[in-house]
């Protein structure tokens, strides 16, 4: 059974999607990028505020869910420039516990929503 996951925690989505769907016992979340909740601005200042901001949405979509970063089993990260690799990864990987990190891909694309420098998505199970 599909069911939709929506939070006001998290930024409302800008188009026809949900911020997640969770099908059985497996939740799919849409893209997040950097936009604060409660204001709808951008958090964009730096490299690291930025993915901080997003991890923190993805966050409170998975606790929506009812599940946290240990039942994330799948990330995609996008990012529009592979130099900022380093300060994203540092912050992204303060959020998982290494022994238990879920499998993951960093792609280096032109461009994002709203010109944004990093977007993330998760695969997490219960």
């Amino acid at each position: 059974m599909k069911k939709i996951i929506e939070t006001k925690d998290a930024p409302a989505p800008i188009g026809p999607y949900s911020q997640a769907v969770l099908i059985n016992n497996t939740l799919y979340t849409s893209g997040q990028i950097a936009i604060n909740p409660l204001t709808a601005e951008l958090n964009v200042s730096t490299i690291e505020i930025e993915t901080k901001q997003v991890m923190d949405n993805i966050k409170a979509v998975l606790t929506a869910a009812e599940m946290n970063f240990d039942n994330v089993i799948k990330s995609s990260i996008f990012i529009t420039n592979m130099d900022n690799f380093g300060a994203i990864n540092s912050i992204y990987g303060s959020y998982f516990k290494e022994k238990i990190a879920p499998a993951r891909e960093t792609v280096e694309v032109a461009k994002l929503p709203k010109n944004v420098d990093v977007e993330i998505s998760v695969i997490a199970m219960k």
